[in-house]
């Protein structure tokens, strides 16, 4: 079990490396000075912004770290990344939302077109059935062919069902008839993708409840999670779309993408400090071994040790 946390947590620091270098280089260049002083803090609340951590949570940290200098808890610049490193792992950790338990387990998947949603549902189909569950996916983004597609694709390497319908047909009887078939066969998952959608289109929003109705109908409780999968590339405003998506659609879970590919990972700690949803996986890569249900313990060491 050792291995494999050091095997994820090696797999997290590389994927996060552009991150990490970003602001533990700006960090390492502050804290090398000797005094704790209002000018370090300063850059330091500066680091943590171009990190796109956020306003709120950048100021929230600052105040912090002033706190515990003035009650004398915090003495030395030394101390300064690892006080940071257990507060933002503090931030991570909020209550998990959704329901447990049931069979089968129904994850609504939502988010833009863009993010990796499909490959996102993709990849956990895999992780599931490498714990030996068995996965249905049902193909609901009827907008896009090529959707429908890679997801019969993604079906076929990891040996999931897969309900299907034309192009252009209703979104709602795909999710109907996958409730049919995943209670039917006993599947273990049902993972429900749906178009991209933004949370200004009022008609793709109303298509989302009418979904949220027909699974609940044939499975009171369900779905047992609603994920919002966002960019993170997208920085400041994948906590935007966060906020926005969850006014209109409940939201359980968050999976972040892409992160591998950008040095705006301090979005993660604000979107989960400021919305309080968690985050269940992180993509920090291509491979499948690179979507990683989210430690909030093991993620803050990555980005700051």
């Amino acid at each position: 079990m050792a291995d494999t946390k050091e095997g994820l947590f090696a797999r997290l620091k590389s994927g996060l490396a552009k991150t990490h270098n970003a602001l533990v280089g700006k960090i390492a260049a502050i804290t090398g000075r000797v005094h704790l002083d209002d000018e370090l803090l300063e850059e330091l609340e500066y680091a943590l912004i171009a990190a796109d951590t956020g306003m709120p949570t950048t100021m929230e940290l600052i105040d912090q770290l002033k706190a515990a200098v003035k009650k004398k808890e915090l003495t030395s610049v030394d101390e300064v990344r690892p006080f940071l490193t257990k507060r933002i792992q503090a931030m991570l950790t909020v209550p998990p939302k959704g329901a447990s338990g049931g069979k089968p387990h129904v994850i609504l998947m939502t988010g833009v077109n863009g993010a990796g949603k499909t490959t996102t549902i993709g990849k956990l189909s895999a992780l599931y059935a490498a714990e030996g569950k068995s996965v249905l996916l049902a193909a609901a983004d009827t907008f896009r062919a090529a959707a429908i597609e890679q997801l019969a694709e993604w079906g076929k390497r990891t040996g999931a069902d897969l309900v299907r319908h034309a192009a252009g047909s209703d979104p709602s009887a795909v999710a109907f008839d996958a409730m049919k078939a995943g209670i039917a066969r006993g599947k273990d998952f049902i993972i429900i993708d749906t178009a991209g959608r933004l949370h200004t289109r009022n008609n793709l929003m109303e298509e989302m409840k009418k979904i949220r109705r027909i699974i609940d109908r044939e499975l009171p409780g369900a779905p047992h999670e609603t994920l919002l999968v966002v960019d993170g590339s997208t920085g400041q405003n994948a906590i935007n779309q966060v906020k926005e998506f969850n006014r209109s659609v409940p939201l359980t879970g968050i999976v972040i993408t892409k992160l591998d590919g950008t040095s705006k990972g301090g979005a993660v700690i604000g979107i989960v400090n400021e919305t309080k949803i968690p985050i269940r996986y992180i993509g920090v890569g291509e491979s499948i071994e690179d979507l990683q249900p989210f430690d909030p313990a093991l993620f803050s060491e990555a980005l700051l040790q």
